[in-house]
């Protein structure tokens, strides 16, 4: 049963959920929401592209089979650059104004920098679109929920968060794996990565290859970009004057401001795999190390621990996320390859090792001739497509967003542990760390005046 739309679904920046609705009332009261005819030839997908450069006109380029008939970016030499490929598309500056023009479009692709997903995302739901947003799906744990919500309350939207990696075989292969038993139960796993991007030494973020060194925000500001809608781009976020620490991405991503570092980026990527592999939702207790929180700029290394409760017949298990120069004890004592990114899950009768491409059942020897399941989840030519192919059959692709906002639920829970500096205890329903009540404001953003998400 789809779940009720809560008050924090209800209304968006000051425009009623009326006004947005009405332009797919029809479609929707018959049950799948028919695609639109009257401008897209061929029965192609009417799409609306927020955000088209950068990874946006990767996401573009990926779903330009269809019918692109509005472009909307802060931009405007990203606007003009789409543009010249779709002549048709209808362009927009302001994501909010495009949704006046709601019923010229099925389907939204959001591709904006992470603090504005929410956002963008929020008033497609509303206005009865389908929609595909770039991970990781929201700014914050509160926004998280709020999507999750508005998704669920209307089942009949095809909704998928932009994880890639999550529609290739490698990953379904290990899923297959741990979930038919090959290495017993599992009680731990552990994800790292080397990116080490933010706050760190000027040496250090030379030898990761980062590409801004900055240990605090400027005081100064530089001229605006000519084309660029400054005061857009920073959306609901505090107004910062223009500086390039900023812009262009990922530069932002460091600063949370707009984005929350590699734990919120690239953890959207590698703990997908133990979070489906173990169908976990919402941990019990989170607890992270590192670098002393600055209140600006993410952490470039710091790892978290996620205690998770047994699930049906699944135990207890713990997630550790490592990132920059922290990796697990295992890895540092070189009892396992030395890879620079990977997971490892620790099963009772031996050890998976994976990454994005390729497995490895650990002790090698133990396992040699080993023969897996025959293969049990769907297969999908690509994670785009899976999409594209659930707005016109009916069915949500795995990467949806009930899936989805639980992972960026829990993303974000290393931050918010982190930030604390302790172990918190985090109660789902109540969305809230109840013995670190000084973790609100980092569960739970305040927006700039004239943007609401509530």
């Amino acid at each position: 049963m789809a779940r009720p739309i809560t008050r924090s679904t209800q209304r968006v920046l000051g425009t009623s959920r009326r006004q947005f609705l009405s332009a797919a009332t029809a479609g929707l009261a018959l049950g799948f929401p028919a695609l639109l005819r009257a401008k897209n030839p061929n029965d192609k997908i009417a799409m609306a592209i927020i955000g088209s450069g950068g990874r946006g006109a990767g996401n573009m380029a990926s779903v330009s089979g269809e019918y692109i008939a509005a472009l909307c970016d802060v931009n405007q030499r990203n606007l003009d650059a789409a543009k010249q490929k779709h002549l048709q598309a209808a362009t927009f500056t302001d994501f909010r104004k495009l949704f006046d023009k709601a019923r010229d479009f099925d389907a939204v692709v959001v591709s904006t920098c992470e603090h504005t997903h929410a956002f963008a995302t929020l008033l497609a739901l509303q206005a009865g679109k389908h929609v595909y947003c770039e991970k990781p799906l929201t700014h914050s744990i509160a926004e998280a929920r709020a999507i999750r919500e508005a998704a669920a309350a209307r089942p009949a939207l095809a909704t998928q968060m932009g994880i890639q990696i999550h529609a290739t075989e490698n990953y379904r292969r290990v899923v297959e794996l741990i979930q038919s038993g090959a290495i017993g139960k599992v009680r731990e796993a552990h994800v790292w990565v080397g990116r080490a991007w933010g706050l760190q030494s000027a040496e250090a973020a030379k030898r990761h290859g980062d590409i801004v060194h900055v240990t605090e925000r400027p005081k100064d500001a530089k001229p605006v970009p000519a084309g660029l809608d400054w005061d857009l781009w920073v959306g609901p976020a505090p107004l910062r004057p223009f500086h390039d620490v900023y812009f262009p991405g990922p530069k932002w991503y460091r600063w949370w401001d707009f984005g929350n570092g590699t734990m919120s980026d690239l953890g959207s990527h590698w703990i997908d795999l133990p979070f489906w592999a173990l169908a976990l939702k919402a941990p019990l207790t989170i607890e992270a190390s590192g670098p002393p929180a600055h209140d600006e700029i993410a952490p470039a290394s710091m790892q978290a621990t996620y205690e998770y409760g047994a699930r049906g017949d699944l135990p207890p298990v713990k997630i550790t996320w490592y990132q920059g120069e922290n990796k697990p004890d295992l890895w540092k004592q070189k009892k396992i390859p030395q890879w620079g990114s990977g997971h490892l899950f620790v099963g009772e009768k031996g050890m998976l090792l994976s990454d994005y491409g390729k497995h490895l059942l650990l002790p090698e020897n133990e396992f040699a001739g080993f023969k897996g399941p025959d293969p049990f989840i769907p297969r999908v030519r690509s994670h785009h497509q899976e999409w594209l192919d659930a707005i016109r059959n009916g069915k949500q692709p795995h990467a949806n967003f009930e899936y989805s906002g639980w992972l960026t639920e829990a993303n974000h829970l290393g931050n918010v542990a982190y930030r604390v500096g302790k172990k918190i205890q985090w109660d789902a329903a109540k969305l809230a760390a109840t013995n670190a009540p000084e973790a609100a404001p980092f569960i739970r953003r305040e927006y700039r005046k004239g943007w609401a998400l509530a």
